[in-house]
């Protein structure tokens, strides 16, 4: 079973709770949530009654339907069907893919105050206009979100808790590793940009080494997203569908700013917004807005016509950019990692930063300035979030980062971004394919250590 952060935020949930409100685990199709929340269930209730929606029959649903004022009845149902024992205060119950039954959601409102049982609900595109359109959400609800598994779990996964210490140490201690431990570090994060944090490539990776083997698990998932796009994004699934298939040649570019005139014709903006919220929202992609003046509140600058699109997963990413052959062998995957076959590295590695930020709660922007006259104001940043500035006190500042793919690289940008906006300016970041090396406020990041932002 691989471990997941995530495990402490739900018992973090349950102590703080104390059934007083249900909790929605939100994410992609295939990122773990039914198996994280049935490991917990069963470890930390006496008892868990787990509920499938997509699988329920309609006996099950319509006990929902008739029952919903007769609790009492609901519950002896419930656990007659499913034969689960229930306990007041001892029993989770969860509702697993709600997105496929809203009614149920509706009803935590009162399952919560009714308050014999704690209630978990799992689903992605919860927030899509079909699966909201005839219930009230319940302000009973607090929701967290599932991100893929990051480079930290990767290595659990790997058995490599204790160089995650290490790795760890070193960022806190803002100290370079030794030259071996830093090439293991490296190895072991080329490994994960291929194989990605999806919970069964992962596991399969750990048994099997094959890259292979795993990029055909990744191409199932791949189809299951397409398959959703078909079946969920009614009357704009066009669009979404060529957004999808258009993010690894976006994100091969210098400039990776979505363009829309790849697609074909003459699309505007304001008629593909629903795409881009419709795959965040299905948690398959990580939407970077530009802050167009960036501050502590880096939306309120927000350019809702400048955006760059990540997969939310990397490895899915990279089996995505050879989606133009049936299959990728694992020879291939082994050049890659080796360095022996041309690949735009840029692309991979700016993905996994988005990733590492989103895993970390952070909501990136970027910062990008055309001037057409002064060729000398035009910078690009990849990525801002805002964190404490110690110069500054301890107050929220922005914090720009640069992400670099190969050794010989210039930080041009970084440079006019803090002379252009001073003191809103707090530490800098170069993720970068070297060493730790701190200059002043800014720090040289190896891309291993991306995952402690």
């Amino acid at each position: 079973m691989l471990e997941r952060k995530a495990y402490g935020a739900l018992r973090a949930w349950k102590a703080s709770s104390q059934g007083s409100t249900a909790l929605l685990i939100e994410g992609a199709r295939r990122v773990g949530k039914s198996t994280l929340v049935e490991k917990f269930g069963k470890a930390e209730y006496r008892s868990c009654l787990f509920i499938d929606f997509f699988t329920a029959p309609p006996e099950v649903k319509n006990y929902f339907q008739q029952m919903s004022t007769d609790l009492d009845s609901l519950f002896v149902y419930l656990s007659a069907f499913y034969g689960v024992k229930l306990y007041p205060r001892e029993t989770l119950i969860v509702f697993d893919e709600i997105q496929f039954y809203p009614f149920a959601r509706g009803l935590i409102k009162y399952l919560v105050a009714d308050g014999r049982y704690d209630y978990i609900e799992t689903g992605s595109l919860v927030s899509i206009k079909q699966n909201v359109r005839d219930i009230i959400i319940p302000s009973e609800e607090r929701a967290i979100e599932l991100n893929p598994m990051d480079f930290e779990e990767f290595c659990w996964a790997m058995g490599q808790a204790p160089l995650v210490d290490v790795m760890r140490n070193s960022a806190e201690q803002l100290k370079p590793l030794p030259d071996a431990l830093h090439g293991k570090c490296e190895r072991l994060f080329r490994e994960y940009m291929l194989v990605g944090g999806m919970p069964a490539v992962v596991a399969d990776y750990v048994e099997s080494r094959d890259f292979g083997k795993i990029d055909a698990i990744k191409r199932d998932i791949l189809t299951l997203y397409r398959n959703d796009i078909g079946r969920f994004a009614k009357g704009y699934e066009f669009k979404v569908g060529s957004v999808f298939d258009g993010i690894p040649g976006q994100l091969s570019k210098h400039e990776k700013k979505f363009s829309l005139s790849t697609l074909g014709g003459d699309p505007r903006m304001r008629t593909y917004e629903e795409a881009f919220f419709w795959l965040e929202d299905a948690r398959i992609a990580n939407i970077c807005y530009n802050a167009t003046d960036p501050g502590i509140g880096l939306a309120l600058s927000r350019d809702q016509s400048t955006l760059k699109c990540y997969m939310a997963d990397t490895g899915l990413l990279v089996t995505h950019a050879f989606s133009d052959n049936a299959h990728t062998s694992d020879k291939v995957f082994r050049d890659i990692l080796l360095g022996k076959l041309s690949l735009n590295e840029g692309m991979i590695t700016e993905n996994a930063v988005a990733q590492a930020l989103r895993a970390n709660g952070h909501r990136p922007f970027f910062y990008s300035r055309f001037d057409r006259e002064d060729a000398s104001a035009r910078m690009e940043v990849d990525f801002l979030i805002t964190q404490e500035y110690a110069n500054a006190g301890g107050k929220m500042r922005t914090t720009p980062l640069e992400v670099k793919s190969t050794k010989r690289y210039g930080t041009a940008s970084l440079d006019k971004f803090r002379k252009k906006f001073g003191k809103r300016v707090g530490r800098e970041y170069v993720v970068h394919p070297k060493t730790l090396e701190v200059q002043g406020d800014r720090v040289y990041l190896p891309l291993y250590l991306a995952f402690c932002l």
